[in-house]
């Protein structure tokens, strides 16, 4: 049973920064870090100990209020929302609405248009077309070093960070805002970093990490701010096994993780067939999330699993996509999932990761 949500979608985004987390979320009830038995954290993710290798990925976490509370509730890798090099809009209200999907959303039916509305139930599948809104960099900053303080013994926090498509934005200038805002993200003091490639930057629907010669001069570009600090790199469904394996050769060079996947694109329409997010054309188009893309989240972890031995890699893997209840965790897990992370699963329950450390005390 879907609890209310700690980001409500019936609220602004600005409202939801300014006044949430809501819900379970605000309760103040803390999970124990450590099962009955005690101990240290057992967990080693790029080169940190955690307690439990469970997280939310970027989204839902708006600032510091969220990430402490998502703390709080045992997930203990969070990540803070991306951020970019400047203030950047939110899309217009709405942000996020319920899905209907009939199973798995597979990418042949995501050619044809889902009908959304506000009737939010189980299997719980949302878009969420936010456009990756940022406060300016001395706000952002400031909050997200407060975030990452609020992370109790065996939790991390990450901190994501993108570029931004500019006019008259040279190629080589987009590159170098990924790494400015790599650079800028330094001072939060954040133990884990990653970049989000898979926001669309390159016009309606390109993904930046489908762009791999262009992914590789920009994580090239982060390693050289970052130092010897871990890098994530964030991308969406592949379809191609040459190219996962041309992106696990990236991340080998550059990076210490992937983490996949994000959303699936459909068209979003209301129940008259029109356009359901106002505003822009493009946002005829959005990601979505929950349940019915697991597998697509299950497939990619196989599959970068199977990539990285082929090229005799060593990054990890971070699992993401349709994990909303206990066992979708472990299904992850089973599969080859170094770190596992859920964001509609947990902002519809807000004590999920209490649910999964307990069911699986030792995964």
């Amino acid at each position: 049973m879907l609890a209310a949500p700690f980001y409500d979608p019936s609220k602004t985004y600005d409202e939801n920064y300014a006044e949430g987390p809501f819900n379970g979320f605000a309760d103040g009830v803390e999970v124990p870090i450590y099962p009955p038995a005690g101990g240290e954290p057992k967990f080693d993710f790029l080169g940190v100990k955690i307690t439990y290798p469970l997280g939310i990925p970027a989204g839902p976490l708006l600032n510091s209020k969220f990430v402490s509370a998502a703390f709080q509730k045992g997930f203990d890798v969070p990540v803070y929302k991306t951020v970019r090099s400047d203030a950047f809009p939110c899309h217009p209200f709405p942000n996020v609405l319920s899905v209907k999907v009939e199973g798995d959303l597979t990418l042949e039916k995501a050619k044809k248009p889902l009908v959304a509305d506000t009737d939010y139930h189980e299997p719980l599948s949302i878009t969420n077309s936010f456009g990756v809104p940022s406060r300016t960099v001395e706000v952002w900053q400031k909050d997200a070093a407060e975030g990452v303080q609020s992370a109790r013994k065996g939790q991390a926090m990450v901190m994501s960070f993108m570029g931004t498509v500019r006019d008259g934005q040279t190629h080589e200038g987009f590159v170098e805002d990924f790494a400015q805002t790599a650079e800028l993200s330094l001072a939060t003091g954040a133990p884990i970093y990653e970049v989000n490639l898979s926001c669309p930057n390159l016009g309606a629907e390109g993904l930046v990490c489908y762009d791999l010669e262009t992914t590789e001069k920009i994580c090239a570009a982060i390693r050289g701010k970052l130092g010897d600090k871990p890098l994530i790199i964030k991308v969406g469904y592949f379809k191609s096994d040459a190219d996962i394996e041309a992106l696990a050769k990236i991340a080998q060079k550059y990076a210490q993780a992937i983490s996949s996947i994000n959303t699936v694109s459909a068209p979003i329409v209301n129940e008259k067939g029109e356009q359901a997010l106002p505003g822009s054309p493009v946002r005829l188009r959005s990601g979505v999330c929950g349940a019915s893309i697991k597998w697509a989240g299950l497939d990619m972890v196989k599959r970068l699993k199977a990539a990285r031995e082929k090229v005799g890699a060593d990054f990890k893997i971070v699992g993401v996509g349709g994990v909303t209840h206990p066992e979708d965790y472990k299904e992850y897990r089973d599969l080859g999932a170094d770190l596992v992370m859920s964001a509609t699963g947990a902002m519809w329950n807000p004590y999920l990761a209490k649910e999964i450390r307990e069911m699986y005390p030792n995964s």
